[in-house]
């Protein structure tokens, strides 16, 4: 048995009212899949060993998490919430701990409740605790009876007398157990209901018939337990997790003209008083530095943007990583592998791919970079591009230090530009150029008088 706090993750629902071949706790919600909350926020509170419990796509929800600490746990048969906890019995024995139960389908449940939940669960010595919330419209939750700080019965909606279903204390689904009660406890549940199910609830009138303290902590925010059972909840819980992921920003120093309209993924950092205009997308394990400006419309995925940045409106940029002091776009696109070392300046309509990019150097716009090494002062004209690929392998451009390339210039790679070369514009590079040299490919320009006018006569 390893050591540290227990808890068990139920994640075997198939979710039906997703319409969905993607199981439902991988749906994503600010970036990471659902199931990631609920691991998260146990962690984050103590829980050591997290077994987790897989039915509906089990494989799919394993390969999703690369995680050697956590313990899989297969429900082939859906026989309800009890017999999930059944099925982990064997993983928990020898552990006597207190045991905590939370639902993988909940994803905005906070550290700080879940430490109450502990704190409070100790002080009474109770042997089930669970955690609820009061729902003016309880439609569709297991409702709480109480005789005072006791906790009676959790009877389910389907199963309450019209009396019971006035009550609005509602059960979350998130339970704290003495793991040696519980456990005993699950060889006296049946299936004796209207869903023919083991619920897990029965536990709750099981310890009070044995003479057990059952308690229950009500949450002040009753939107920290809500389910995801469908995509209008998914959207939902998206918008309350991004303005919680937005808030948090501000409050460290963070700008954001209109935080409503800004999509931040779970995990992006980002430094003081940088600037984020509307409909900026921040995606994956992306960091922005400070003093940056970003634009309306700009995307970053899994990027390093270093301080003082600004990317213009419009620009997308992936997998890269950006120096200090550049200038990108508008309508710039980088994508993956390229490396801009600062004080660059990427403009309208340049791509680039695979690109290092010395400092000071830059590209204005309507350029393409390909699998290149670009030194320090190099300036490339309008309509230049890198032509990398010869339609099986991929080629390297090299272009050395305080390279001047005019507009409308063709690298045929594999090439390498000398130092302080000057390529003319209209030019196609097919041989190395040596440093310090012009290098000039054209045909010569032809003239022939009254042409024009010739023409015209004949038309």
């Amino acid at each position: 048995m390893k050591k540290g706090l227990a808890a068990v993750i139920l994640a075997a629902g198939k979710g039906t009212r997703m319409k969905s071949a993607l199981p439902k706790v991988l749906h994503p919600i600010c970036g990471q899949p659902m199931l990631s909350y609920p691991l998260e926020v146990a962690r984050a509170a103590g829980f050591a060993q997290l077994k987790v419990v897989v039915g509906h796509g089990a494989e799919q929800v394993m390969g999703a998490f690369d995680d050697n600490s956590l313990t899989w746990i297969k429900q082939t048969d859906q026989l309800g919430t009890g017999h999930a906890l059944m099925c982990a019995a064997d993983s928990l024995r020898g552990y006597s701990g207190p045991l905590l139960l939370h639902c993988g389908d909940v994803p905005l449940l906070k550290v700080e409740t879940l430490q109450r939940l502990q704190d409070y669960h100790s002080q009474q010595q109770a042997a089930v605790t669970v955690l609820t919330a009061q729902m003016p419209n309880p439609q569709g939750y297991g409702r709480i009876i109480r005789d005072g700080e006791q906790i009676l019965q959790i009877i389910e909606e389907k199963d309450a007398t019209e009396e019971q279903r006035q009550v609005t204390e509602i059960n979350a689904g998130t339970y704290l157990f003495d793991a040696a009660f519980v456990l005993a406890a699950l060889k006296g549940l049946n299936k004796n209901n209207s869903q023919g199910e083991y619920y897990l609830t029965d536990i709750v009138a099981a310890a009070v018939a044995a003479g057990k303290k059952t308690r229950a902590l009500c949450v002040e925010d009753p939107t920290e337990v809500m389910g995801i059972n469908d995509r209008c909840q998914l959207a939902e819980a998206e918008v309350l997790m991004r303005w919680h992921i937005n808030a948090e920003l501000m409050f460290g120093g963070v700008s954001m003209i209109d935080p409503t309209t800004v999509y931040i993924d779970n995990g992006v950092e980002i430094g003081v008083d940088t600037m984020l205009h509307p409909n900026v997308h921040l995606r994956g394990k992306t960091r922005i530095g400070k003093n940056c400006t970003l634009e309306t419309g700009v995307v970053v995925v899994d990027s390093h943007v270093a301080d003082g940045t600004h990317l213009k409106a419009g620009s997308v940029i992936e997998e890269s990583q950006v120096g200090p002091q550049c200038i990108i776009g508008p309508m710039a696109h980088l994508r993956p592998g390229n490396v801009l070392t600062g004080h660059n300046k990427i403009g309208n309509f340049v791509e680039m791919k695979k690109a290092l990019f010395g400092e000071k150097s830059q590209a204005s716009h309507l350029t393409y970079i390909g699998d290149s090494e670009v030194g320090r002062n190099v300036n490339f004209g309008c309509g230049t591009i890198t032509c990398n690929y010869d339609g099986v392998n991929k080629h390297k451009t090299t272009v050395e230090d305080d390279v001047f390339v005019g507009s409308d210039c063709q690298f045929v790679a594999p090439v390498t530009i000398g130092r302080n070369s000057l390529i003319a514009a209209g030019t196609t590079v097919t041989k190395n150029v040596p440093p310090d040299s012009l290098a000039l490919a054209r045909t010569e320009q032809k003239i022939i008088p009254g042409w024009r006018l010739r023409k015209q006569k004949k038309s």
